[in-house]
């Protein structure tokens, strides 16, 4: 007698994902998307409480796959916490390449953008709490508490900071997606030197750099 395959969260992700990719929309309710999928719905219900909650998760997915290749670098608790969000970045954009497909069509779904941006509720906890880490262990190095950041700024500047990148990515539309990642060292170079009060080179650069590619 074959053995009935355990149903995972992953598994669940990788239909829905494909469902709407398939479908142009969401599945309606829980009930169809399990029957149609053959799983029990008390499978689905160990890992999600509703279909929105599953677009959440996906989310979350992103944001712990990035940390988990990052993490995997034996040199990356060496780097500074400029390099360590740069890499970060530089990971979730890429996670977020693999499925592009599924990103474009559930951020542009409803004309309403603040609707669409609800499902990013659970990575914005997620991806501040990362940013205030590297602050606070910033902070810690500095003997003198003048030049210590604030945690709580810091990781607010930063999620505004990724949302201003993820509209720039998907609208970008350069080989590779080259300028993404210009947009990403400029916008993180720029932070970093507002924080440290360094010259203001970078950051007349940054604004150049937005202006051309925004107006132009």
């Amino acid at each position: 007698m074959a053995t009935k395959k355990k149903i995972t969260e992953k598994d669940i992700i990788t239909k829905y994902m494909d469902y709407v990719l398939e479908n142009e929309r969401e599945p309606k309710t829980v009930y169809k998307f399990c029957k149609e999928h053959n799983i029990p719905e008390e499978d689905f219900y160990k890992f999600f409480s509703s279909i929105p909650y599953i677009k959440k998760g996906i989310w979350k997915t992103f944001f712990t796959n990035t940390t988990t290749l990052i993490s995997k670098n034996k040199e990356y608790n060496e780097f500074t916490n400029r390099d360590k969000l740069l890499t970060f970045f530089y990971t979730f954009f890429e996670m977020l390449t693999l499925n592009r497909s599924y990103v474009l069509f559930t951020l542009t779904q409803s004309g309403n953008q603040l609707k669409n941006l609800e499902q990013l509720k659970g990575l914005r906890e997620h991806f501040k709490e990362f940013a205030k880490d590297l602050i606070k262990d910033g902070n810690e190095r500095k003997t003198s508490k003048i030049t210590q950041r604030n945690p709580n700024i810091f990781s607010e500047g930063a999620w505004l900071q990724l949302l201003f990148l993820l509209r720039f990515w998907m609208k970008d539309e350069s080989k590779g997606f080259e300028k993404t990642d210009l947009a990403i060292e400029k916008s993180v170079n720029t932070v970093f030197d507002l924080f440290d009060n360094t010259p203001l080179e970078n950051i007349v650069d940054f604004g150049k750099f937005l202006y051309k590619e925004t107006f132009a």
